[in-house]
């Protein structure tokens, strides 16, 4: 079926000026439009300089008003004033917030601005306003800007075309990795954690001597971001690897801590150094929530102690605490402890959005410094080309003097005549006329000439220089040195704040159960649970469970102590086993909560068994049609909502039976009343599975199991709750799937042995 193009409006038409368009096509162009612009004009930065464009208007803009490090400061309202209103179309705030980034030394590694005022603060406090701050460049921000009067880049109008501004700036300083960068366009987003400008350095150089050189290399110089709040990097070698390799990754980095003896055997942690970008006051504030919320057993108080330096007090509930597991339970539950991801995507050459590795963005790098020092070389050469044809005019005008005079004075077209009379060229001809008076004694010749010598030979070697690539390289490693001179591990600011962590001190799969352990307050509780599904935890270790209340229809089916450290393990006839912390159920008050919000347990389905973990023991498991087998309880923990199926069964076949596997012998009962017993043995283990047949029947199913050990008897519990004891069962023992005999007499017509402790 065709489409049908709507006819066009009345009063379209080529005179009325108004033209139809398609909907889907107009809506398409201008969304595509708009997401160019927000990638290439706003949240990308330059692989060559590291810098949005309104980072590189502001830094431009404050080189206008010749803001330079030893410069006095300026109004912060008037460097935005002047980047809104030539360069940068947008909000005044949007400026202001981008240039206060610039200026914090606990946002940036590098700062580009050095502010004088308030300019925030780690807690996370707002700057000034403008009109109260002032500002100026950096050495840092003076290394990009350095070159860019020599044509070392391309420059475009501004977007009214009244000014021109870079498309790029000459950057000698490694500025998209030693800074970072992160920024959310239309359809992707970037995410680069600042590093060492040393050892960014260090990898530029071994890059320009092994240009082939692998990422595994590249590591062992950048060992990985250098954050300005510093911390801890706590990452694998291989996971940093994969990241720099790739361009995408994260790295988990944790608060620096230590603990000061406060004598008597007590003792605090004290943080001194956060994760980036973790605002300090909030970070508190959440821990001082959690205690509040007692989920942070192990600590007694958080104090804020901080002045120019980070200083956290925490101090433990007593001092048998381990500092270590403490600071692991923080780690845990708070910002102490935070992920920084990276994705290098970048705008490669100022047009491509890509995502790119260490190395490429390395080599971006250096490509970019070639192509600046040829430019400024070039139109070094120019100048030099300029200057000695002028002063080849000179020297002619020296050893003409009087001639010279002679035709400025008397001629009509002075010009004219001395380029006819000297061959001179239009532009030393106009030298010439514009000299000084001054200009003409006898030591200027010498000096003509001593510069001409000079420019002549640094004509030579910039020429070399042009011609040969090898010294283009030789030239940039120099210049590269230099800045690894100034940002050196021994300069304060280049030293390395972020320390490398042992990825072995963290805890073990031991630990970090203790941990979950640790971090929920240990109280003994009642698990209750109805008839219908209904459970709850009643404070204490109840003993008269008479005094119970249930909904109206309901009644007891579970009672057991645990405590609130315990997992509580629900086996259903599906065969699936549900996880459940016992911190985590229900208080005690009314009737609990149905056990089916809490797990995915299907309508047609009950519970068998509730009971307390015990990792070390095993259990029995089987189903009514007599399958079963042995499964180790550590091997049944879920983690989900959906449990974990252990045995497998297919209706109208459903689970039965889950009892302890303490013992050596096995004995079985049918719906039949016949009852076998035979070795334990005979039973395989397994994690899952429909397992072996115990005992064969007729008529029936498996009606119930119970492991015991031989040698002490086969005991049951009758109806009026006597436990019965029978140690002569060689009539009843046999081998696995035989059918089995009628029980010993006072055996229960329920067919049970009775009620099963699984513990707790």
């Amino acid at each position: 079926m065709s489409k049908r193009t709507p006819p066009p409006p009345p009063d379209s038409g080529p005179e009325s000026g108004i033209e139809p368009v398609d909907l889907r096509v107009a809506l398409e162009e201008r969304y595509l439009s708009y997401a160019l612009s927000t990638i290439m004009h706003r949240a990308l930065p330059d692989v060559r300089d590291g810098l949005k464009p309104v980072h590189r208007r502001l830094l431009f803009a404050m080189r206008l008003l010749k803001l330079d490090p030893g410069a006095g400061f300026k109004k912060c309202a008037r460097v935005v004033g002047d980047v809104m209103g030539k360069f940068h179309p947008h909000g005044d705030q949007a400026i202001y917030d981008a240039m206060v980034r610039l200026a914090q030394d606990f946002s940036v590694r590098y700062p580009l601005v050095e502010g004088q005022g308030n300019f925030g603060n780690i807690d996370g406090d707002n700057a000034a306003a403008m009109r109260y701050t002032e500002a100026r460049l950096t050495d840092v921000a003076k290394l990009l800007l350095d070159g860019i009067d020599e044509d070392a880049v391309d420059f475009r109008e501004t977007y009214d075309g009244e000014e021109s501004e870079p498309v790029v700036l000459p950057g000698a300083f490694p500025n998209l990795l030693a800074n970072g960068s992160t920024g959310i366009a239309v359809g992707m987003a970037t995410s680069i954690p600042p590093h060492n400008a040393a050892e960014l350095c260090e990898a530029a150089l071994h890059l320009i001597q092994y240009p082939n050189a692998s990422v595994e290399t590249l590591v062992k110089k950048v060992k990985g971001p250098d954050f300005p709040t510093g911390g801890v990097l706590m990452e694998s070698h291989d996971s940093i690897v994969e990241s720099y390799r790739t361009g995408r990754g994260s790295f988990r980095v944790r608060a620096k801590w230590h603990t000061e003896d406060q004598g008597r055997g007590t003792w605090i942690a004290v943080v001194t150094e956060i994760p980036y970008l973790v605002p300090k006051s909030r970070l508190i504030e959440k821990i001082a929530d959690l205690l509040i919320a007692r989920k942070l057993p192990l600590l007694a108080d958080v104090n804020d102690e901080s002045a120019e330096d980070v200083r956290i007090v925490l101090e433990p509930k007593s001092r048998t605490v381990d500092p270590a597991l403490l600071m692991e339970s923080l780690f845990k539950l708070t910002d102490l402890e935070s992920r920084i991801s990276l994705n290098m995507n970048v705008l490669s050459h100022g047009r491509v959005p890509i995502v790119l590795g260490l190395s490429d963005v390395l080599r971006e790098w250096l490509d970019h410094r070639r192509e600046v020092l040829l430019r400024r070389a070039n139109h070094r050469l120019d100048k030099i080309a300029h200057r000695l044809e002028v002063l080849g005019g000179y020297l002619i005008a020296y050893l003409n003097l009087d001639e010279v005079i002679r035709i400025i004075r008397e001629e009509d077209e002075p010009k004219q005549d001395l380029m006819r009379t000297f061959s001179l060229s239009d532009v030393q001809a106009e030298a010439i006329l514009n000299m000084r008076l001054r200009s003409l004694r006898k030591l200027e010749e010498m000096e003509i000439r001593t510069e001409h010598e000079a420019l002549t030979a640094e004509q030579a070697e910039l020429r070399d220089l042009v011609s040969d690539e090898d010294k283009q390289w030789g030239k940039i490693a120099g210049e590269i040195r230099d800045v690894r001179k100034t940002f050196g591990a021994e300069t304060e600011l280049g030293r390395r704040r972020t320390e490398i962590g042992d990825i072995g001190a963290l805890p073990s799969a031991d630990a970090l159960e203790e941990l979950k352990e640790a971090l929920i307050e240990k109280e003994p509780v009642t698990v209750v649970l109805s008839e219908k599904g209904w459970i709850r935890a009643l404070k204490g270790h109840q003993t008269d469970n008479s005094a119970l209340a249930f909904k109206s229809g309901d009644r007891l089916k579970f009672a057991f102590h645990a405590q609130t450290t315990d997992k509580i393990l629900l086996f259903a006839t599906d065969g699936r086993f549900y996880t459940l912390g016992a911190d985590k159920l229900p208080g005690g008050r009314g009737h609990g909560e149905p056990v089916r919000l809490m797990v995915d347990l299907d309508e047609t389905h009950d519970i068998v068994t509730a009971f307390v973990h015990d990792p070390r023991r095993k259990l029995l498991v089987a189903a009514t049609d007599g399958r079963g087998f042995v499964v180790p309880e550590a091997e049944i923990v879920a983690n989900t909502r959906k449990g974990r199926q252990v045995l497998n069964v297919k209706a109208p076949d459903e689970a039965r039976i889950c009892v302890p596997a303490a013992g050596d012998t096995v004995a079985t009962i049918g719906e039949n009343r016949k009852l076998l017993v035979f070795p334990l043995v005979e039973i395989p283990e397994m994690t899952r599975g429909k397992g072996v047949r115990l005992q064969r029947f007729k008529d029936g199913g498996l009606a119930d199991a119970k492991v015991f050990t031989f040698a002490d008897g086969l005991s049951w519990l009758d109806s009026s709750g006597r436990t019965w004891t029978v140690k002569e069962l060689d009539e009843w023992r046999g081998a696995r799937a035989q059918a089995g005999r009628l029980p010993p007499k006072g055996f229960p017509k329920t067919n049970s042995f009775g009620k099963v402790d699984l513990g707790g």
